[in-house]
C-alpha cells in the first residue's frame, strides 16, 4: 500500500458552489463551498448513459478535504470508493462529497437560526447543481445519502424530510438515542464549565484565542456549543444550552428540542417517508464511546415497528469503537449502488 496518493480508475472533479441560502448566515461562514464529485470509470466514453448518485456527509468537525486524508496502513475513502467501481463490485455511480462546515465545526445538516440553512443548501442547491452538471438519474429511487456519526445522522433524517430527493441511506454510527449519546456528555461539559464560571462563551473566547484542542475540555465543549446552535438556537440566533451549566440539571423545554431531532423519535412521525426508502444500511461498533450501537439497535427496531421490511434493511454491529470504522464505507457504498441502479 502506497503511503501517498494513488491513481484512480475514475476521477474526482473539484468544484466551488456559491450558495444563496447560506448568505447572511449568523456565523459569517463562507457562502462559497467546495464540492467533490467522483466520476466512475466509463463515464466519459459512453455519453448516453446516466448514473445514480450517492451523497456523502462528514462527521462533526470534519470537512470535505478530510476525505482524502491518509491514515497509517489505510487508504482514504476516495480511493477505496474508486476501488469498488474499478473491481466491478457495484454498478457505476457518481459519488458527491458535500461540505457543511461551520465555525463551530459542523451543521448537523439542518436548517438553524444559530448556524445557517445547511439542509436547504444540500437539498435545494447541491442536488440540483449536480443534476444540472452531470448525467445523473434524477429520481429519488436512484439517489442515496450516506455518512458517519453526525454525517450518519444527516443521512438518517434527510430521506425522512425529503423523500422526493433521496430513496436510500447508509448510516455508520449515526447520532441517535440521545439519552445515551448526549446526556453523559452534558455532565462532563458542566464540570468543564466550572472553570469558566458556567459561561460557555468565556470558553469560546479562550478557545479562539489559542491553538484549538490544547485543553482537555475543548472537544466536549465545541461539540456542545455546535450542536446547541444546530438544535436549540432561538430565532434571533442566540444559543440555549440543554442543561443548567451551574448544576447540570436538564432544561426540559430545551432538551425536548434536541429530542425532536433524534432519528429514533423522528422515525414514527415520518413513517410514510421511510416506507418509500428502498435501501437502509445501519451499522455501528459495539464499543462505541457514545453508545451509538444502542442507537443503531433502537433505530432498527423502530423501523421494524413502523413496518419497514427486513428486505430493505442491512443491520450489523461489529467489534469496534467510534473511530477507525472508515473501512466500512466501501461496503455500504457497494450495497447502496446495487440497490439504486435500477
Amino acid at each position: 500500500m502506497l503511503p501517498w496518493s494513488a491513481d484512480l480508475a475514475g476521477r474526482i472533479d473539484e468544484h466551488t458552489i456559491t450558495s444563496e441560502v447560506l448568505c447572511g448566515n449568523p456565523l459569517g461562514d463562507p457562502t462559497e463551498r467546495p464540492l467533490l464529485v467522483y466520476v466512475p470509470p466509463g463515464y466519459d466514453s459512453d455519453r448516453e448513459r446516466r448514473y445514480p448518485t450517492v451523497y456523502v456527509l462528514q462527521g462533526y468537525t470534519g470537512h470535505v478535504a478530510m476525505w482524502r486524508n491518509r491514515s497509517p496502513f489505510r487508504q482514504p475513502f476516495t480511493e477505496t470508493a474508486d476501488a469498488v467501481f474499478a473491481r466491478g463490485d457495484a454498478p457505476p455511480a457518481l459519488v458527491v462529497y458535500v461540505d457543511a462546515w461551520t465555525s463551530y465545526g459542523g451543521s448537523q445538516f439542518v436548517d438553524s437560526p444559530g448556524t445557517g440553512r445547511y439542509h436547504s443548501y444540500l437539498c435545494e442547491e447541491v442536488v440540483p447543481w449536480v443534476d444540472e452538471h452531470y448525467r445523473t438519474r434524477p429520481a429519488a429511487a436512484n439517489r442515496a445519502i450516506m455518512g458517519k456519526s453526525s454525517g450518519g445522522f444527516g443521512a438518517m433524517i434527510t430521506p425522512m424530510l425529503r423523500p422526493d430527493l433521496f430513496g436510500a441511506l447508509a448510516t455508520h454510527s449515526g447520532d441517535s438515542l440521545y439519552e445515551y449519546s448526549y446526556i453523559p456528555e452534558f455532565a462532563k461539559a458542566a464540570r468543564h464549565l466550572r472553570g469558566y464560571d458556567g459561561d460557555i462563551w468565556r470558553w469560546w473566547d479562550d478557545f479562539r484565542s489559542r491553538v484549538p484542542f490544547t485543553k482537555s475540555e475543548d472537544h466536549d465543549l465545541v461539540m456542545l456549543l455546535g450542536v446547541s446552535a444546530c438544535f436549540s438556537a432561538s430565532k434571533d440566533g442566540s444559543v440555549d444550552l440543554p442543561f443548567d451549566p451551574a448544576t447540570g440539571q436538564i432544561r426540559p423545554g430545551v432538551w425536548q428540542r434536541w429530542l425532536d431531532w433524534d432519528p429514533v423519535r423522528m422515525a414514527p412521525r415520518y413513517a410514510a417517508s421511510l416506507s418509500a426508502v428502498r435501501a437502509i444500511w445501519i451499522d455501528a461498533g459495539t464499543r462505541d464511546e457514545w453508545f451509538l450501537d444502542l442507537g443503531a439497535e433502537a433505530f432498527y427496531a423502530t423501523l421494524r415497528d413502523i413496518g419497514i421490511s427486513d428486505e430493505v434493511i442491512h443491520f450489523e454491529l461489529f467489534d469496534a469503537s467510534h473511530m477507525g470504522v472508515d473501512y466500512r464505507y466501501p461496503l455500504s457504498l457497494a450495497w447502496l449502488c446495487q440497490r439504486i441502479a435500477d
